[in-house]
């Protein structure tokens, strides 16, 4: 490593001006460089995904965080970033990959955007730019980003899908034309794609060549991108002015059953860590393995993921339904996010137009057959049973729909990024509870969008 010291926490943001750009390529290519180089790296994702930052941690050895701009406080931001049990510890480095364009947030607005995020914790940008298709066109990314967005620092570019020797002349001429540092530049490789689906990447846990994908990232970044360069332009990362260390949101029970597999497979690890670190006891059992929840536990918790990939398993997991019916007969809680929440209807219709009985806790019906998009951040306000009480804030991603409306008592009250009243949302059925919305973390009460009265 020539002599390359680590003595502080450092990070920086690796952003793009678009989606499919190739950051995510490009940030796993540098955390598997750097924990082959035994470098103390540490990821975090900005913003509200569940696939890539199991994809840091396959790739860095350690666990990654997510960091929300939109959802999250400042200190909530700076705390998660820095805590030794998820973020870099006191001396390493925070690597944070953007997501989507870099000025791209909530709503109408650049609020949990990779810029933002970067201003609110003070770490400099890396613009990975997709230079396929132009030359000395790719400085108008930087130019931009330095007109449009006040309060953030762009150190340098990293240029991908190079089509020849002669194309990165042109484009490192123009960007030392206009003083942009170019760390390096990756050329194009078919190879260095990761296969995806409708919400996303195809998740780690389902990629059988992963650690070879991430091995051959790490060549292609270590030979093209000055990688202890880009390390040695990371910026102290300051810390919170508040040494507390609660959880994102409150423990559901105190010993809380999670389903954890290939159709539930969407949680924040913040929650998880959070709430291990309350005094919560946490155990885990696979649906799709036919595995009841732990029948001692007083909460259990269906995540999202991708039941409609699942249905028929689901619907035939006998001893699965029968443990969560018993759950519910001896008092325990039972709360399920999207794809929990779908599991948690009467019925699910997949992509065919087969009908696939569910678990019949809550009174709705789920259909993927018509595939459509919803999406956005949610502020929420819950209604009277809910398992999580106050404002919370989350975030919604999904295809499926609703068969006929909600039946049944709502769980929230709900509002856009915007401040667009969304209305009653989710359902609540005794003990049982869900809706489409994952939830982030407790909203922050100095928020300046609480509608009046919440």
């Amino acid at each position: 490593m020539g002599g390359f010291q680590v003595t502080e926490c450092r990070g920086l943001v690796i952003a793009a001006p678009a989606s499919s750009s190739g950051k995510t390529t490009v940030a796993l290519g540098i955390l598997r460089w750097a924990a082959m180089a035994g470098l103390p790296v540490r990821a975090a994702k900005c913003g509200p995904d569940y696939i890539d930052p199991t994809f840091h941690a396959i790739a860095s050895g350690r666990p990654s965080v997510n960091l929300d701009a939109w959802a999250m406080s400042d200190t909530e931001l700076r705390r998660l970033a820095a805590c030794p049990g998820i973020g870099p510890g006191p001396a390493g480095f925070l690597l944070v990959e953007g997501a989507m364009g870099v000025l791209d947030g909530g709503g109408s607005t650049q609020a949990g955007s990779a810029a933002d995020l970067s201003r609110k914790l003070g770490l400099p940008i890396v613009l990975v730019i997709d230079v396929s298709g132009q030359g000395a066109s790719a400085v108008l990314p930087v130019l931009g980003l330095r007109s449009a967005f006040r309060g953030v620092e762009v150190k340098g570019v990293i240029l991908n899908r190079l089509g020849s020797e002669r194309h990165g002349r042109v484009v490192r001429t123009a960007m030392d034309s206009h003083g942009i540092r170019v760390f390096g530049g990756l050329h194009r490789n078919e190879d260095l794609a990761l296969p995806s689906r409708h919400l996303g990447l195809v998740p780690a846990g389902e990629h059988s060549e992963v650690a070879s994908f991430l091995d051959q990232a790490a060549r292609a970044v270590g030979s093209g991108v000055d990688v202890e360069a880009l390390l040695s332009s990371a910026e102290p990362l300051r810390p919170s002015a508040s040494t507390g260390s609660g959880p994102a949101l409150p423990p559901p029970g105190q010993r809380i059953s999670i389903a954890r597999d290939d159709a539930f497979a969407f949680v924040y690890e913040h929650l998880l860590t959070g709430w291990h670190r309350a005094g919560a006891e946490l155990s885990f059992f696979s649906p799709l393995d036919d595995q009841p929840p732990d029948d001692t536990a007083d909460s259990i918790f269906l995540p999202g993921g991708y039941p409609e990939l699942h249905a028929g398993r689901l619907a035939g997991a006998g001893r699965f339904r029968r443990g969560m019916h018993a759950t519910i007969s001896r008092g325990a809680t039972v709360h399920g996010e999207c794809g929990g929440y779908m599991v948690l209807g009467r019925g699910l219709v997949d992509r065919d137009g087969g009908h696939h009985r569910m678990l019949g806790l809550l009174p709705h019906s789920t259909s993927f057959a018509r595939p459509r998009l919803h999406l956005g951040y949610r502020l929420l306000r819950a209604l009277e049973g809910a398992p999580f009480e106050g404002v919370l804030a989350g975030h919604e991603f999904h295809y499926s729909s609703l068969e006929g409306e909600e039946a049944g008592r709502a769980l929230f009250e709900a509002e856009d990024a915007d401040g667009n009243r969304i209305g009653r949302i989710g359902g609540i059925d005794g003990g049982v509870s869900g809706s489409y919305v994952h939830v982030i973390c407790a909203a922050d009460p100095k928020r300046p969008d609480l509608p009046p009265g919440w």
